[in-house]
């Protein structure tokens, strides 16, 4: 598969880049096998599933012979081995077990941004369906939650279709929503993610990661402990560097104090990018040093073209 071209790519979704469609959540089924969600861990979960543990006993998955032990089951005696070698072997199975999967997607205000082609927050519940309907294919239940300052949405675990189509639904809900009372910060909802996972599951967490702080930080901590977490870290090229070519003043705001900003002087630019890259680097050595895997989208490329790029490094 090859790169696609941005524009084409938002024809082919017939996307805006700043809204957000059920049509083109539906279009990413197409792409499930742009993901591998294999485990890196030993799973955990005692449910039947489609992925095999690491420890050796009755199941559905065939492993390896080996000589026969007193204490093995009769009925696992590998019989054209045995005739064969003219010694007693016997078969042994990995076990299957399930792996749920959980989705994160923080559809919160710093999301909604976007300086070329997808809001943030667009391109994070694009890589909330791919994500969605690769578990699907995989037979993974899937779960999580859906936030912003104003809706909040909790998923708990649902099989095949149902599971995909609840969490989609869940993303327009919240990202269209204007007003209300049940909105979430990202510790927040950290902490609610950390009551709904159960041991031996997957964990999806798509952010910009804005309002990562020390609380944020000990709900994944506590969340790594038993389960594999993946921080998508959505960011827009614009955060990054600031434009050679602008000039001018801009009003900027934390949200408690304003400013102005001079886009024409250099130490200012040099100056931003610096705190960026700072603030970059900071968080991809605070995820690592937790065990968790980061993956870097950028909402100015077809999420298609990164995941072909990035994935498999």
């Amino acid at each position: 598969m090859s790169d696609v071209h941005p524009q084409q790519w938002l024809q082919q979704l017939a996307a805006t880049g700043v809204s957000l469609s059920l049509n083109e959540l539906l279009w990413y089924q197409r792409y499930t096998k742009l993901l591998d969600l294999r485990p890196q861990q030993h799973i955990q979960s005692k449910l039947a599933g489609s992925y095999l543990a690491r420890s050796k006993g009755r199941g559905m998955e065939f492993d390896e012979v080996r000589h026969y032990q007193a204490g093995d089951d009769v009925r696992t005696i590998d019989w054209r081995v045995t005739a064969r070698t003219g010694k007693a072997h016997t078969k042994l199975f990995r076990e299957e077990k399930e792996r749920p999967v959980f989705i994160l997607t923080d559809l919160s205000d710093s999301m909604h941004f976007g300086s070329s082609l997808l809001y943030k927050s667009v391109q994070a519940a694009h890589l909330a369906a791919l994500i969605a309907w690769h578990s699907k294919a995989a037979g993974d239940k899937l779960g999580g939650l859906v936030f912003s300052e104003r809706h909040h949405l909790e998923l708990k675990p649902r099989s095949r279709s149902a599971g995909v189509l609840y969490y989609l639904h869940a993303l327009q809900a919240v990202f269209t929503e204007q007003q209300g009372r049940y909105g979430l910060t990202l510790p927040q909802a950290l902490g609610q993610v950390r009551r709904l996972v159960r041991p031996g599951s997957l964990l999806f967490v798509l952010s910009d990661f804005q309002q990562l702080d020390s609380e944020a930080l000990r709900h994944l901590s506590a969340i790594r402990q038993h389960n594999e977490v993946v921080c998508a870290s959505l960011f827009d090229p614009l955060e990054m560097t600031l434009p050679i070519g602008a000039h001018g003043d801009a009003p900027v705001t934390d949200g408690e104090h304003s400013a102005w900003l001079d886009l024409g002087s250099k130490s200012t630019r040099l100056r931003y990018q610096a705190q960026q890259q700072q603030f970059s680097a900071a968080l991809q050595q605070s995820l690592k040093q937790l065990g968790c895997r980061c993956l870097p989208i950028s909402a100015a490329e077809p999420l298609v073209n990164q995941l072909l790029r990035s994935w498999h490094d």
